[in-house]
């Protein structure tokens, strides 16, 4: 008779730890029970019951006693990572959302399982550092001398879901322990997947007036993996003046735009003005001058001022750990329009990967179909984290990105798994 392996469910999102879990439980001929779940976002929740309709989800688990969880033999946790993610303010610990590991740690203490696997964002490793050469900072010491001090042996390593067969660019944290034996997490087998593996045809293309002054100036071919915003440049990088977005733009005036946008990154200007270096500094006609001169300067800046490629503004000082304009300095020309400006932030090579997904990105990214763009369907971002084909996910797409963006990878989750159980394995003689 097979074994059951008992686990829990902690900040359960859309339960890809958990199917992960599941797989390698099924991989290595155990049958899995889920005996507890917790998750607090209503949107989470719905999909959850989709796919578990005869489990209960409890809520905050702040407010549930260690003592009422039924006995299990491990802990899966993606613990809350805004506040170790490059994307937040990388408070740690000092972030109500960073002591919810604590919360982990309190149920490990008291129920005493065998193993736990947990999942949390790149930034965790080097969160905190004492100084820069470091490779781990304080934060992660600090979870990792709490994991052993409960007595787990412990093992971690950050892994990237290109590398297990998910067409998509996304490193995090693994921590994955026992109470018997550190589990191996080397040379895992490397699988790989591109873009057009997991994309759906024939779908709805996105009918506006933005994607349709794209395709006037691009081709299809010409868009595969092209970004879309004014603050940086490169070849896959097509900016607002490239489409005429904001009004007609002669060659010389992209000439110059093109060269603000290499010359507002330099040093030299922040020490000309007496200020700490930003990226991104304004510049003076003066300033301009030195790079660019024309006769016609001050009427093409002027001409793009007013239609919003450019803007005038003062330099900005570092006051109070904030930048602000400092109205004594003079004032310059800056570029207006950054990242998410657009209704497209990237189109999607099919040939290629997609970047970390986040969030608040994913109704931005799109994708070629046909002869025109359109954002991902929900299937493919499923399938962009590898959740099988049966997994239930109805639910509107903005709330579904917002999960998406939130939600584990896994085959990876999988891959790290079989590693635990390996170690369980040898504890006891299962069929």
């Amino acid at each position: 008779m097979k074994k059951t392996i008992r686990f829990i469910d902690l900040f359960a999102g859309i339960g890809g730890i958990r199917k992960g879990f599941e797989i390698a439980c099924e991989k290595n001929n155990f049958n899995s029970k889920c005996v507890f779940t917790s998750e607090i976002k209503p949107h989470a929740i719905a999909v959850l019951n989709q796919n578990h309709p005869n489990e209960t989800v409890n809520g905050d688990i702040t407010e549930i006693n260690a003592s009422d969880i039924p006995d299990f033999d491990f802990l899966l946790a993606g613990f809350p990572c805004q506040a170790f993610s490059s994307a937040g303010k990388r408070l740690g610990f000092s972030d109500s959302r960073g002591i919810l590991f604590f919360e982990v740690a309190r149920i490990l203490e008291e129920k005493k399982p065998f193993g736990f696997v947990l999942e949390n964002v790149e930034g965790l490793v080097t969160h905190d550092r004492a100084n820069s050469k470091d490779k781990i900072g304080r934060t992660l010491s600090t979870i990792l001398e709490i994991l052993l001090n409960l007595g787990y042996k412990i093992n971690w390593r950050v892994l990237n879901a290109k590398d297990f067969g998910v067409p998509q660019e996304r490193k995090r944290i693994y921590i994955i322990g026992t109470k018997t034996d550190i589990p191996n997490m080397d040379c895992f087998e490397k699988k790989t997947a591109v873009l057009k593996d997991v994309l759906q045809s024939g779908l709805l293309n996105v009918k506006s007036d933005f994607v349709d002054l794209v395709l006037s100036h691009y081709s299809i071919e010409n868009l595969y993996g092209k970004s879309i915003k004014d603050k940086r440049g490169g070849d896959n990088n097509i900016h607002s003046w490239d489409i005429e977005y904001r009004g007609a733009v002669s060659e010389e005036q992209k000439k110059l735009l093109n060269l603000m946008l290499k010359e507002r990154r330099k040093k030299k200007w922040a020490e000309e003005y007496g200020i700490d270096w930003m990226d991104g500094m304004p510049l003076t006609i003066n300033q301009i001058k030195t790079f660019y001169d024309s006769e016609n300067l001050e009427d093409m800046l002027k001409d793009l001022v007013d239609k919003s490629y450019l803007k005038e503004e003062y330099p900005k000082r570092k006051v109070n750990n904030k930048r602000v304009q400092d109205p004594t300095l003079p004032k310059g020309y800056n570029i207006v329009a950054g990242k998410m400006s657009f209704e497209i932030n990237k189109i999607l090579d099919p040939n290629g990967l997609a970047p970390t997904l986040v969030a608040m990105d994913m109704g931005h990214i799109f994708v070629v179909d046909g002869n025109g763009l359109r954002t991902l369907s929900l299937r493919e971002g499923l399938r962009l984290f590898g959740y099988p084909e049966d997994y239930k996910f109805d639910i509107e797409k903005n709330l579904g990105y917002d999960l998406l963006g939130n939600t584990v990878v896994v085959p990876v989750i999988a891959e790290v798994s079989h590693r635990l159980l390996q170690v369980y394995k040898k504890e006891g003689d299962f069929v």
